[in-house]
């Protein structure tokens, strides 16, 4: 179960929230001021916190520039502040996400999700795997599976895949690719044996409804899963 922290000063709000995502099988946690949220943060680990700016005894910008010194845990603002500089300020200091006052609880539930999935996907590549429920990959094991199938990769297709898994959503040239590459003899490998390691990577790990190697012409390729993106 996924825990929560919910700091905002408006009780009606607050038990409001809670309600919601307790329905939605998180544990969330309230409190109504800066003290109170950094007495529960020293006392236990969670999984998200939720923020507003506007607090009774202080600002929710400056509490977690000071906090993310002493403890890792993804943030969302939830405030009222809508000016742009208040929205870029947030995300400079690093948040997931920033939604302004009114929101809907039901699209602010979809972000946590989204967030949690992320950061917990993260944690996991932290520890040498992947997993999106689809595919799945140890990497200090050499193992993998693409659904219920176990696949047989090579090493240079585990290191290819660790290199995308590592930067995901970023466009890796070839020329990365071949400055990172190696095989077995330690050689690095050339143009053409990329090009086929790719083109068998590519036939092991995806079919028609689960594309991970997005070919980005003329620059390099990209690690995003996805549907029905060109080969």
């Amino acid at each position: 179960m996924k825990k929560i922290l919910l700091v905002e000063d408006d009780i009606a709000l607050s038990a409001g929230l809670c309600f919601e995502l307790e329905e939605e099988d998180y544990l969330t946690v309230a409190a109504h001021s800066l003290k109170k949220a950094g007495q529960l943060l020293e006392k236990s680990k969670f999984d998200l916190l939720l923020l507003d700016v506007d607090l009774p005894d202080g600002n929710g910008f400056t509490f977690y520039k000071e906090i993310k010194k002493r403890y890792t845990v993804p943030v969302m603002f939830l405030t009222g502040r809508k000016e742009e500089e208040d929205v870029l300020g947030g995300y400079d200091l690093g948040a997931d996400d920033y939604v302004t006052k009114p929101f809907s609880p039901s699209i602010l539930k979809r972000k946590i999700a989204v967030i949690l999935k992320r950061t917990g996907q993260n944690e996991k590549r932290d520890q040498g795997q992947y997993d999106d429920g689809y595919l799945r990959i140890d990497f200090d094991k050499m193992t993998a599976q693409r659904g219920t199938e176990t696949l047989l990769l090579t090493p240079n297709e585990y290191r290819i895949l660790k290199l995308f898994v590592e930067n995901a959503g970023r466009i890796l040239t070839r020329q990365v690719l071949l400055e990172r590459l190696y095989d077995c003899d330690d050689n690095f490998i050339d143009e053409h044996t990329l090009t086929v390691n790719m083109t068998r990577l590519r036939k092991k790990i995806e079919d028609t409804s689960h594309k991970y190697i997005q070919t980005i012409y003329g620059m390099g390729y990209l690690f995003a899963r996805g549907e029905g993106h060109e080969a």
